[in-house]
């Protein structure tokens, strides 16, 4: 997602994704537009005395819908601060929390393998959910105490229409995420209970397995007339997040005790190329060796990357004249040998890259690690189904 930060709440960076900015207009004129119905409901359930006629004139539903669209947003926001409040608690870090087409998302840094932690911060979200649709319904009670309507009908009428939505739909909000669809917070919950008596990765591939289910179904909801778009793309998110959030879990766990230094290619069996090579002479070694990417190496030390990508930008008329120099990426990522082989699997993925560096304490480069050379691990560990440590003696060896 691309997004910018606009603050932050208790030390913790709020962004919104560029996705925002799309469904806030719209969330607004959908309110805006169905003030007489909404109002019609709400004096239906909540008793509000709402007078249609005094809030559906001029640009009045226009100001109406785009407030309750913010509060809607706000509650989201405190949402994803009641998740994170107990996950700081128990030691997990808060990237940020960004708002974006579907909700908000806290990012943890690292998701806890502990049901009862992983419970106690997937619940905190729908109650704080509650808690805010509470607060609003109280706010509306006493408005509907203090009735001022003779005076300001159409501030009255308009705080009634606001605070009575927001009231409903901040508990709507709460159910809707205790629904068992994994990686929504029922489905977290449902993953915590089973972690209770089954390995994490086991449990989270049946969370999965029920989010995609649930998925499917939400999909079918959101077909039926009137289609809903929202439902829809929820759909999606849920299906493609389950199952990456199972992928990512079992990649973890098949990974466990596997450093980088037993997967990378060591430095003695390094092909590398120096800064004065031409991109002719590199993609003929690129082509003998079948290699897509080398360091770069001047006296010694490390000082690029270049891949094939980089050499294609080159016209071939004109790879004789441009070295390895002039197109090799100078921002090195490196890694070291003594890092987890899950996390360069998740810098690679994250940085968009296909390889790191691997450098030791000193500066010094001791190998190279690739998605390739991550991914063949990965499959030698589940089709072997070696344990991770004996994995680690025999990849090493």
């Amino acid at each position: 997602m691309r997004s910018f930060r606009i603050g932050s709440a208790f030390g913790i960076p709020i962004k919104l994704d560029l996705t925002f900015l799309l469904v806030l207009p719209l969330f607004a004129y959908l309110i805006g537009s169905q003030i007489s119905l909404t109002a019609e409901l709400l004096n239906d359930l909540m008793a509000a005395g709402i007078e249609a006629g005094a809030i559906t004139g001029g640009l009045t539903p226009w100001i109406l819908g785009f407030t309750a669209a913010v509060g809607l947003f706000v509650g989201i926001v405190l949402h994803e601060l009641g998740h994170s409040f107990v996950a700081m608690r128990y030691g997990y870090p808060i990237d940020s929390i960004t708002l974006w087409i579907f909700g908000g998302i806290a990012a943890l840094s690292e998701m806890p393998e502990d049901w009862k932690q992983e419970f106690t911060i997937a619940i905190a979200g729908p109650i704080v959910s509650v808690i805010v649709g509470l607060g609003c319904y109280g706010l509306f009670t006493g408005v509907l105490f203090l009735d001022p309507v003779e005076t300001y009908p159409v501030v009255t009428f308009g705080s009634l229409f606001v605070l009575g939505y927001l009231s409903i739909l901040n508990v709507v909000l709460a159910i809707f995420n205790l629904l068992p669809a994994f990686p929504m917070d029922g489905g977290r919950i449902l993953r915590a209970f089973l972690a209770r008596n089954r390995p994490y990765a086991r449990a989270t591939e049946i969370a999965a397995e029920v989010g995609k289910f649930f998925a499917v179904l939400l999909g079918l909801f959101g077909l039926f007339p009137p289609t809903n778009v929202i439902m829809i793309g929820v759909a999606f998110f849920i299906y493609i997040a389950a199952s990456s959030e199972a992928k990512r879990v079992t990649m973890k766990a098949a990974l466990e005790g596997v450093a980088v230094s037993d997967v990378m290619t060591p430095a003695e069996r390094l092909h590398t190329v120096s800064p004065d090579t031409t991109v002719d002479e590199l993609i003929r070694m690129m082509f003998s060796q079948r290699h897509t990417g080398y360091p770069v190496m001047s006296n010694g030390r490390p000082i690029g990357i270049v891949t094939l990508d980089d050499a294609r930008d080159v016209q071939p008329v004109e790879r004789d004249a441009f070295t390895v120099e002039d197109v090799m990426t100078s921002e090195l990522r490196t890694i070291s040998p003594d890092a987890d082989a899950m996390e360069a699997i998740s810098t690679i993925q994250e940085e968009g890259i296909g390889r790191l560096l691997v450098v030791d304490d000193y500066g010094d480069v001791v190998g190279l690690v690739s998605r390739t050379d991550l991914m063949t691990a990965l499959d030698v560990i589940r089709s072997s189904g070696t344990e991770a440590p004996t994995a680690q003696r025999e990849l090493s060896g």
